[in-house]
C-alpha cells in the first residue's frame, strides 16, 4: 500500500508557473531594458523591430533554453515529491492471547526509602521488598498486558499495557525512592490508572496498587479516586507495606535516623479495596502472591483480538535521486541558464 504522509505539500507543484507573474523585471518595457541591465537610450519609433533586426541566435541557443527549462521543473517537481514523504506501508498483524489487563501502580515517595524490612538479617527498605515481591508477581503472568505507574509527589505512566513482561519487569527494577517526589499523589495514581485500563474491555480491568497508605499531595483523595474506578469497571487490590513499629528507621542524606510519622494507615488502603471490589494484603505476607493471582483468575478474561498495524518504509530517496540528477545536468547546460533568463525577462 502506497501513500504520501504530507499530501498537502502537492500545493506547492504549481509554485514555478506563477513566477511570470511574481517576477519583478516581468512588467518592464523590453525597450527598456537589454539582457545585461543596461537602459536603451536610443530613441527610434520602430524600436522593437530594430533589436530584432540586429539579434543574432546561436542555432542551438533556443533547444538548450527548453532542456533547461524542463530540467528546473523536473528538480521542482522531484523536491516536492521529496517533501509529500512517499511511503509503501507494508501491513503487520499481531495476535494477542486472551488475557488480563494489569495496571500496577508503585509508591516511590520518600517514604519507601523506611528501613523496616529484613532480609537474611540485614534491614532492607520498603521499595527493596516492592520490586522482589512484584518482579516474581510479574514474571508469573504469562499472557496478561501488564502496564506500570509510578508516584511520588505526581504519578506518571512508566509503562503502558503490553505483552512485554520483561521490559515491565526491568522498568520496575529501576524505580528508586523519591523518583517522581518525595510526597505521595496516592489519588492520582489511582485515577491515572483508570484513565489508561477504561480504554480496554469491561472485566479484565484490575489495578494492584502498593502503597504505604499516605496520601499528601496530588487533586484527588482515595476515597474519590476508588469511587472513579468502580464507576468504570477497575477492581484494586492493593499490597501495603510498612510495619506498625512506633520509631521507624529511614535513609536520609547517608544517615539512618527514626522518625514515628512513617507507620502504615491500613485503613485508607483497605477503603480503596472495598470500594472497588477488590481485597487488601500485606507485603510481608508469603502468600500475598498466592492469594492475589487467585482473585484475579476469578476474573474474566478479554477474548483474543487481533490488530493489524501498517509499518512505514520511506521511499523519499527516489525522488530526491532525481532531484540530484536533475541539478546535475543543470550544471551541464550552463548556456540554457541564460537562454531561460532572457525569455524570463522578455528579451
Amino acid at each position: 500500500m502506497f501513500e504520501f504522509h504530507w499530501p498537502w505539500a502537492a500545493l506547492l507543484l504549481p509554485f514555478p508557473l506563477l513566477l511570470p507573474w511574481l517576477w519583478p523585471e516581468r512588467g518592464q518595457d523590453p525597450a527598456e531594458t537589454t539582457l545585461e541591465g543596461q537602459r536603451v537610450t536610443l530613441l527610434h519609433p520602430q524600436i522593437i523591430a530594430l533589436q530584432a533586426a540586429f539579434t543574432a541566435r546561436r542555432p542551438g541557443l533556443q533547444l538548450t533554453g527548453w532542456l533547461y527549462r524542463a530540467l528546473l521543473y523536473l528538480l521542482w517537481i522531484a523536491l516536492v515529491l521529496a517533501l509529500m514523504r512517499p511511503q509503501w506501508l507494508t501491513p503487520y498483524t499481531e495476535i494477542s492471547t486472551p488475557g488480563y489487563d494489569l495496571m500496577i501502580t508503585v509508591d516511590a515517595s520518600h517514604s519507601m526509602e523506611a528501613l523496616d524490612f529484613t532480609v537474611d538479617g540485614r534491614p532492607v527498605n520498603r521499595m527493596s521488598v516492592v520490586r522482589g515481591v512484584m518482579g516474581r508477581f510479574i514474571e508469573g503472568r504469562s499472557g496478561d498486558r501488564v502496564g506500570l505507574v509510578v508516584f511520588g509527589s505526581q504519578a506518571f505512566v512508566l509503562s503502558p499495557l503490553s505483552l512485554d513482561r520483561l521490559a515491565v519487569r526491568q522498568l520496575l527494577d529501576g524505580i528508586v525512592p523519591s523518583i517522581a517526589g518525595p510526597a505521595t499523589a496516592l489519588g492520582d495514581a489511582i485515577a491515572l490508572g483508570v484513565v489508561k485500563l477504561r480504554e480496554r474491555p469491561e472485566g479484565s480491568r484490575v489495578m494492584i496498587v502498593i502503597a504505604d497508605g499516605d496520601n499528601n499531595a496530588g487533586r484527588f483523595a482515595p476515597s474519590e479516586a476508588a469511587t472513579v474506578a468502580r464507576e468504570n469497571g477497575v477492581r484494586v487490590y492493593v499490597i501495603g507495606v510498612g510495619s506498625k513499629q512506633a520509631s521507624i528507621p529511614i535513609l536520609e542524606e547517608g544517615v539512618v535516623r527514626y522518625r514515628d510519622d512513617l507507620t502504615m494507615d491500613e485503613g485508607v488502603l483497605e477503603e480503596i479495596a472495598e470500594l472497588t471490589g477488590g481485597a487488601y494484603f500485606r507485603a510481608t505476607d508469603t502468600r500475598a502472591l498466592e492469594e492475589i493471582s487467585a482473585r484475579i483468575g476469578q476474573l474474566e478474561k478479554t477474548e483474543a483480538e487481533t490488530r493489524t498495524a501498517y509499518l512505514p518504509q520511506p521511499l523519499y530517496r527516489w525522488p530526491l535521486g532525481l532531484a540530484l540528477i536533475a541539478l546535475l545536468g543543470l550544471g551541464l547546460f550552463p548556456e540554457g541558464r541564460k537562454r531561460f533568463v532572457g525569455r524570463t525577462a522578455g528579451v
